[in-house]
């Protein structure tokens, strides 16, 4: 069975979408499978990854049992699928009715399917709500994008309760990495939040940082990743080192910064 992870800031603004596109893919590229679940119902993975009609079904339609997950896949590169998000996910957050089954649609959806796979990516959106409490009841991994100023801090605080809660009331204890995306090296505010994340977060903080750059922000405009806009910047040099450190675990410490 795959390794799923839920790819989580409850702020928005913070590179989560371009993380998970491009970390997605330098993983595809290194012979991984993997899926991406667009679970924001804005639909910005689809769009980054070329997928742009307004009628294509995804998550939405496995959440409510019409379709199953394997159904709604969508090939998007070698060794890469998405499941879109649907326009009936903005829907999901308003269901009527109350309790524990409302928090396990997308853990039942995931239930048998994906079995080929390697990683399942779950593209959360930024809010606290009741998408993001299934993804995180279908885990027990969490990938967190973390940009480096002070308001970051205080969302990563507000997230890092939200999952002990979760922990607490699921009995189960999550995984949590840290990826420091959009920095800046030149602003001395990058290193002192850098210097409270490791304080805080020991050991899961992913050794790479990936670099503020123009690129990044284009890509998703031409329905790109980085690997195919522009495969030798030093963006897509931080991504495949970034995968790199996803798989082999390799962390941020203050002797190797």
């Amino acid at each position: 069975m795959p390794r799923i992870i839920a790819i989580i800031n409850q702020k928005g603004g913070v590179g989560k979408t371009t993380t998970t596109t491009n970390l997605c893919h330098a993983l595809a590229i290194m012979g991984k499978k993997v899926t991406i679940i667009d679970f924001d119902p804005q639909g910005h993975l689809g769009i980054s990854l070329g997928v742009t009609s307004r009628d294509v079904t995804g998550i939405d339609l496995a959440l409510i049992k019409e379709k199953n997950i394997e159904e709604q896949i969508i090939p998007v590169r070698d060794n890469l699928q998405l499941v879109a998000a649907g326009s009936k996910l903005k829907d999901i957050e308003q269901m009527a009715g109350a309790g524990a089954p409302r928090g396990v649609l997308l853990r039942d959806a995931l239930r048998g399917q994906l079995a080929d796979q390697d990683f399942v990516f779950i593209d959360c959106p930024p809010s606290s709500g009741l998408l993001v409490a299934n993804a995180l009841i279908a885990t027990s991994e969490v990938l967190v994008p973390m940009t480096s100023d002070f308001l970051a801090l205080q969302g990563l605080s507000h997230l890092m309760n939200t999952v002990k809660r979760f922990e607490g009331a699921l009995k189960k204890h999550y995984k949590i990495s840290v990826v420091i995306s959009r920095y800046v090296s030149t602003r001395r505010i990058s290193d002192q939040v850098l210097d409270v994340l490791l304080g805080h977060f020991p050991n899961q903080i992913l050794a790479t940082v990936i670099r503020e750059t123009a690129l990044l922000a284009e890509c998703p405009s031409f329905g790109q990743t980085i690997f195919e806009y522009s495969p030798k910047s030093r963006s897509a040099r931080d991504f495949q080192r970034l995968a790199q450190d996803f798989l082999e675990n390799r962390v941020m410490r203050d002797d190797n910064r």
